[in-house]
Parts: C-alpha cells; sequence; structure tokens
C-alpha cells in the first residue's frame, strides 16, 4: 500500500522557490532544503527528485507567477505607449524593494544560465516572452500614432528587456535606486 505524503508538495515547492531566491542555487545545500522545507531527505527526492529538478520547477513556479500579469498589462487594449512606460517605471521603482533579492530570472541566468543549458533554455524562454509582448505593445503604438513610424519596435523591445534585467541587477546594490530611475527615464525619452 502506498503512504500518503505528510507534507503539501505545493506548498514546499513555494518554500523552495523562496529559499533559492533569497540564497541562489550553490549556496542552497540539500540539508538547507530540508530544513526549510520541513520534509526529510527521502520525501524531497521522492517528490521531486534531485535538487536541480527541485530548481528548474522553483524557476517554473516564480515564471508562472510573475509572468502572466506583466505580460497581460502590455497586451490591454488601448493606448500601449503609457502601459510600456509604467511597466519600465515601476521596474525602477521596485529595483531594491524585495531586501536585494532582485528577480529570480535574472538571478538564475546570472548564476547558471552561462554552464547550464536547460536552465539558459528555460530563463531565455520568460525573457523571450517579454521581449514578444513589448514588442507587440510597441507595435500597436506604432499603429495608434503614439510611437515615430520610423522606430523599429522589435530592436527597442530588445532594449528595453536589456535595460530591465539591468534595473533588477544594479537595483540589488544599495546605491542602485537612483541609478536606475535615471537610467528608465533615459530609455524612456527614446520612445518620444
Amino acid at each position: 500500500m502506498a503512504r500518503t505524503k505528510e507534507f503539501d508538495p505545493d506548498a514546499a515547492l513555494q518554500s523552495a522557490l523562496e529559499l533559492f531566491w533569497r540564497r541562489g542555487y550553490e549556496a542552497t545545500s540539500m540539508a538547507d532544503l530540508v530544513e526549510g522545507l520541513g520534509i526529510a531527505r527521502a520525501s524531497l527526492y521522492a517528490t521531486f527528485g534531485s535538487k536541480h529538478e527541485l530548481y528548474l520547477r522553483a524557476l517554473e513556479r516564480y515564471v508562472e507567477q510573475h509572468d502572466p500579469a506583466l505580460l497581460a498589462e502590455l497586451s490591454q487594449p488601448g493606448p500601449a505607449l503609457p502601459a510600456v512606460r509604467t511597466v519600465v517605471r515601476r521596474y525602477a521603482e521596485t529595483a531594491g524593494e524585495e531586501g536585494r533579492r532582485g528577480c529570480f530570472v535574472t538571478n538564475t541566468v546570472i548564476e547558471l544560465a552561462a554552464h547550464d543549458p536547460v536552465v539558459e533554455r528555460r530563463a531565455a524562454a520568460s525573457l523571450g516572452s517579454l521581449e514578444l509582448a513589448l514588442t507587440g505593445a510597441l507595435m500597436r503604438a506604432q499603429a495608434q500614432g503614439e510611437l515615430s513610424p520610423g522606430r523599429e519596435p522589435r530592436a527597442l523591445a530588445r532594449m528595453l528587456v536589456v535595460l530591465l534585467q539591468g534595473i533588477r541587477v544594479v537595483g540589488k546594490t544599495a546605491d542602485g535606486g537612483p541609478r536606475v530611475l535615471d537610467a528608465a527615464e533615459q530609455a524612456l525619452s527614446l520612445l518620444d
């Protein structure tokens, strides 16, 4: 007879996400996960597989929690350029609010993407979704006369993706606030 789980896998995954987000992949040991999730090592392996598999599931959870609202905001009907400006300014204004944890996807790219192709593909997919949403918003802005016809929406979207990820990195520093706010406003001036 199969034993029933004595813990909530969904809550354990959320706890793993928080732990990885706070400490990073390399600095989080299996012992840390066992203690932080409050489950036995055997249960952790049986439910989630390896530490790497758990990390990938935590990354997926983060993307599922954060990407849809942002993508929906950029694809709402009506004027599109104000939505783009709002997103960029929000990134800049909230860059250091989470105890300098930054963005989990950005942290993942910095820590693991160079030597982990699976992580790199998953992080690239998230960044690609953001680029696609920004491109769509900028194309709508151009079609509605909000953005100059001489501008290239895809190139602008790519620049904004790079800016937003840079904001997340610089925002982790103690004095990043003024830098990211100034950078965001300079980037937005390119949309005029």
